[in-house]
């Protein structure tokens, strides 16, 4: 027993210890095949750029607004299917809404895909204002290159799992109605994002750079008023105007504005004023979007509004009834996740244009109304900037963030200074200046999924992080129990 003991002991001291420069060794080698499967994923993505770029064109000609992407989300669900995704359509009771999944166990990686246009936006690709006959709706926020890419990077991460070079599951969602319509937010509450360990999102834009800024939470509904019809000249006396209680309610608004915190944001349109001047309006509906930093805020002020449509019914004689459209939370930022795909952003790069690309950039910008940026950004990658500011916009992705760690960037797909929600943004995206940054974004995607299948530390402390941003927060829809507003564009 003794001798066996000692020879036990000899062996024991013989082994090499397990030291700190054994630590990096393994960390060195762990990246060297990190390294490796980033470098094959560009150059698979690249390989496939006239593929995907002719998906991308092909939804931004359908240009279907929220809801009704019925050939958009067909296609990119086909594209999966055909990829061998297990695609699951009609979703959260959206026709139009799917989440794809392949691969099995942790970590859950979910990638986020968009596809709907925005009305009033028709508009060919080309350099000046030209509107497409026939058409109303055009891609001004560039949703068709953003489905393409997520679904871009979700196939080259399942083309991985296949191959048993990383493991897990990848889930591809297709978000209906980002566009107001507050997709995402019906398939938060649906439990589609139980489960999941990380989700990343990109958007279009006219800059490369990692969003560090949070969103405007935001609360929208149309208010519709009833009243009675008469002649307007012989017997205006017995009419009561709908459309006097649109104009009661939107002039006490426009009163408020100078009683709300400055970072308000309250936009309205009359969505229907009546149909003939000498009518008096029997119906008329005004459609309202209230925004603020803070989710709270926007509650209590969304509030005051609904008082002022209550007050306009009362003083016009006409009755109210108002539907939540839609309601999305603030972005919830993840500082972990965002040093990661910092990082994955400057290994792809930015978007080098033609000479023929820079004329077209050149027109285009001779049609701003403001100064524009040197056409080089497109090339350039932003620092990793936190601003605890809110952006100027709202997305639904915010209530993504509320339940699982998220993360998003932004790459630049029009030419440097456009505005989003224009002509000119609808004109790049049908270039290959848009589909260029497009596969700038897929590659960064897929780049940082491959880091969070390859490193559980990274979700652990994204988690940590996201937990203690949290709180004692506990979810909730700012729209309520609503069902999806399906024909809110009508």
């Amino acid at each position: 027993m003794r001798k066996f003991i000692l020879m036990l002991l000899v062996t024991i001291i013989a082994l090499p210890p397990f030291s700190a420069d054994a630590q990096k060794k393994n960390s060195k080698t762990t990246k060297n095949a990190n390294d490796a499967l980033k470098e094959q994923a560009k150059t698979d993505i690249q390989a496939k750029y006239n593929e995907y770029k002719d998906i991308a064109l092909q939804i931004w000609n359908y240009a279907e607004v929220g809801y009704k992407e019925v050939k958009s989300s067909a296609l990119l669900q086909k594209t999966l299917s055909d990829n061998g995704f297990n695609v699951q359509a009609g979703v959260a009771e959206i026709p139009t809404a799917f989440v794809a999944t392949y691969g099995s166990g942790s970590p859950v990686i979910g990638i986020l895909a968009e596809f709907d246009a925005l009305p009033g936006l028709a508009q060919e690709a080309v350099p000046e204002k030209k509107t497409i006959e026939g058409k109303n709706a055009g891609h001004g926020c560039g949703h068709h290159l953003f489905g393409t890419a997520s679904v871009a990077a979700g196939i080259e991460l399942k083309k991985l799992i296949e191959a048993k070079k990383i493991s897990g599951t990848i889930k591809v969602y297709g978000c209906p109605a980002e566009e107001g319509g507050s997709g995402k937010v019906y398939m938060v509450r649906a439990g589609l994002f139980d489960g999941v360990d990380a989700v990343i999102h990109w958007h279009p834009g006219n800059d490369n750079g990692i969003t560090m800024t949070s969103a405007l939470a935001n609360k929208s509904a149309k208010f519709r008023f009833y009243g009675l019809s008469a002649h307007a000249a012989a017997s205006p006396e017995k009419g009561r105007s709908a459309l006097d209680a649109v104009e009661a309610m939107d002039n006490m608004v426009n009163m408020m504005r100078e009683h709300v915190p400055q970072e308000t944001r309250i936009h309205y349109v009359i969505t229907n004023g009546g149909k003939a001047p000498n009518v008096v309006p029997d119906f008329a509906e005004v459609y309202y979007y209230v925004r603020h930093p803070k989710r709270e805020d926007v509650v209590s002020i969304f509030d005051r509004v609904e008082k002022a449509a209550e007050g306009a019914a009362m003083g016009t004689g006409t009755k109210m009834d108002f539907e939540i459209i839609g309601g999305t939370h603030d972005l919830l930022l993840n500082k972990t996740l965002a040093e990661v795909m910092q990082k994955d952003l400057e290994n792809v790069g930015g978007v080098t244009y033609t000479p023929e690309e820079v004329e077209f950039a050149k027109k285009l910008q001779s049609s701003f109304v403001s100064k524009a940026p040197p056409i080089e950004n497109a090339g350039i990658i932003k620092p990793l900037n936190a601003e605890e500011d809110a952006g100027g916009g709202s997305t639904d992705v915010g209530d993504v963030s509320y339940t699982v760690p998220t993360v998003g960037l932004r790459t630049a797909t029009w030419v440097s200074g456009t505005p989003a929600h224009s002509w000119q943004a609808v004109a790049c995206g049908g270039t290959e200046i848009g589909t260029k940054g497009m596969i700038v974004a897929a590659k960064t995607m897929t780049l940082t999924a491959i880091d969070l299948f390859t490193t559980p530390d990274i979700i652990t402390k994204a988690k940590e992080e996201f937990k203690k941003d949290l709180g004692d927060y506990k979810y909730k829809a700012l729209l309520g129990d609503r069902k999806p507003a399906l024909n809110y564009r009508d």
